[in-house]
């Protein structure tokens, strides 16, 4: 077992790696400390034989709330670019891990936390689940792979109705969009995943990298590119009125007034 700051990584004797964001006060926010955490795990998988199955999942009772916006101004960035170019490597970086990834869902996730799930080649969602494309309400556009994760999900209109309106949907609306593979009682979501990760971990290794490279690869254009359209669109964001406001807003515990600049 390894301890990071931010994670706990467990490896089973079958060749499951669990991966949990362990900041349950926080609903497992990502900070600065656990982005670089994720991105040196992943660097690290992807040479990692003993490995053959990832599982992501949450402290406490939250998957992840998204990016940590409550230690500061997160519109003050001297380069939104470069910081959303961080974002973009390790977006990749879990896209490509060679291992079949799977999200279990525990709570809330929302965000960047929704777009990493959603980055995962299976979610097991429990009922007490709740996703959210959150970023309207920040006055933001989606990252980490969003803008070209929700469309392939579940069509391009209703992937727009998601990202305008921020809305919250429950376990069942997600499983009904396919956004989620299967949704199961909270009690039961451990010995579920479990029981699908031993599976997976039983089959061969390098045949599930190749199914899995193959089927990333069938639809077009590649996530590298919606990727680097997200880092433009923040760049852009980061540099607007509306966008302080919304953050203010949130920590005033008020509506934001937005006006367009």
């Amino acid at each position: 077992m390894n301890y990071y700051e931010t994670l706990i990584v467990e490896v089973s004797d079958s060749g499951v790696m669990s991966i949990t964001l362990n900041r349950p006060e926080k609903k497992n926010a990502i900070n600065a400390v656990m982005w670089a955490e994720l991105r040196d795990v992943f660097n690290e998988l992807r040479h990692a034989d003993a490995a053959r199955v990832v599982v992501f999942t949450g402290a406490g009772s939250g998957f992840c709330s998204g990016a940590d916006i409550t230690g500061g101004d997160p519109t003050e960035i001297p380069n939104p670019f470069r910081s959303t170019r961080r974002l973009t490597d390790i977006a990749l970086l879990l896209h490509g891990l060679p291992q079949p990834t799977i999200a279990k869902v525990n709570g809330v996730a929302a965000g960047a936390g929704c777009n990493l799930a959603l980055g995962c080649d299976l979610i097991v969602a429990s009922d007490e689940a709740r996703f959210s494309e959150i970023y309207g309400q920040r006055g933001l556009s989606p990252d980490f792979g969003g803008s070209w994760l929700l469309p392939r999900l579940v069509g391009l209109h209703k992937a727009k109705e998601l990202a305008f309106f921020a809305d919250v949907i429950n376990a069942d609306e997600a499983q009904r969009l396919d956004i989620v593979n299967r949704v199961v009682p909270a009690s039961e979501l451990d010995a579920f995943v479990d029981g699908w990760a031993t599976r997976l971990s039983q089959c061969a290794p390098i045949a599930l990298t190749q199914t899995k490279m193959l089927l990333n690869r069938s639809i077009g254009p590649s996530l590298r590119d919606a990727l680097e359209a997200e880092g433009a669109a923040a760049t852009i964001n980061h540099g607007t009125a509306d966008t302080k406001e919304a953050m203010a807003a949130f920590r005033e515990k008020r509506p934001p007034n937005f006006l367009g600049n």
